[in-house]
């Protein structure tokens, strides 16, 4: 199917005779792997909305992407309207439309500040896992069982470490180093690390055994006799444990079948639910801003602050001061 993604296969960058193939293979592999991923659906679902509507989707006029928008605008969030315009802003500079980027256009920015002042930029997140919620998730499993072993300890590595689900499933038993303080994680092509450079995550003991994330990691490594490759792995129907890694949606499935287990309503919940409950915990704990974004690994203060206000709602409430 040739839907001019060319951020894929940028022809601008394979065609220059100037540039070495050292050269050309690293400048084509400048973004991340999942945000690679994320701006392809986006551009298809723009490439096909196109073709419906018998327009170009390359070279796509102002007209066309404010058009699309608003149709957009119908079932969609405003984060996800603005994704959708970086990624068709991306593959046309990518295809040479630098100067003439139909996205930059005044008429789209115009759009989008109508769109987002009607539907509100303050979207409604899913519900996050907070540090009493782990206490009580902890005791839900069994972890003689291969399985529960396996989810306990992806569950409190998940909130301990603040990861995004795709860094949780991709963590290589290569990536680990134990020490007497706990444990050192090496993370690589993180959707924050664009370079690749890789970052250290410390994940400390805990004292209380039962939450320690560093303590379930180490009795699922040891039960599954894992010494090579993806840590976190599926199980096939018979329980046999496969080699690949678990995919993403398994951590968001997971995740709403221990909540649900707890009573609440696993609709409220996603895999995103570990990262934003441990900031929004962190920040009810007293925990510094910075600190939290050191183990978060935010680049941005803007999220991380709206995480904090969430946490300290009731906390910081004057109601507290009045009854």
């Amino acid at each position: 199917m040739n839907d001019n993604f060319f951020l894929k296969d940028n022809s601008s960058i394979l065609n220059n005779k100037n540039l070495s193939q050292k050269s050309k293979n690293r400048m084509q592999s400048v973004l991340a792997k999942n945000t690679l991923s994320a701006y392809e659906s986006d551009w298809r679902d723009f490439y096909q909305w196109c073709k419906y509507h018998n327009v170009d989707a390359l070279g796509a006029t102002e007209e066309t992407i404010v058009n699309y928008i608003n149709d957009l605008a119908d079932h969609a969030k405003s984060n996800t309207i603005s994704r959708r315009l970086t990624a068709i802003s991306e593959n046309h500079k990518a295809a040479g439309f630098i100067e003439n980027n139909p996205v930059k256009s005044n008429l789209v920015k115009n759009a989008l500040q109508a769109i987002k002042r009607e539907k509100g930029t303050m979207q409604q997140g899913k519900a996050p896992i907070l540090v009493e919620d782990i206490i009580e998730l902890s005791m839900l499993f069994n972890t003689e069982d291969i399985i529960q072993c396996r989810d306990k300890a992806l569950i409190l590595l998940g909130f301990s470490g603040a990861f995004r689900r795709s860094e949780l499933v991709n963590i290589q038993y290569e990536d680990l180093t134990f020490t007497r303080e706990g444990l050192i994680i090496l993370l690589k092509n993180s959707k924050a690390d664009q370079l690749g450079e890789g970052e250290y995550l410390a994940i400390p003991y805990a004292s209380d055994r039962n939450i320690c994330a560093v303590t379930a990691l180490q009795k699922w490594i040891e039960k599954s006799h894992i010494h090579t490759g993806p840590i976190f792995r599926p199980f096939t129907k018979k329980r046999q444990l496969k080699n690949t890694h678990l995919s993403d949606k398994s951590v968001a499935l997971l995740v709403k079948k221990y909540m649900e287990l707890l009573g609440f309503d696993s609709r409220d919940f996603a895999g995103h639910s570990l990262r934003r409950g441990f900031a929004s915990s962190a920040a009810q704990h007293n925990v510094d801003e910075r600190t939290i974004m050191q183990q978060t690994r935010h680049k941005s203060e803007k999220m991380v602050r709206r995480y904090i206000e969430q946490g300290n709602l009731f906390k910081n409430n004057a109601l507290r001061k009045m009854f």
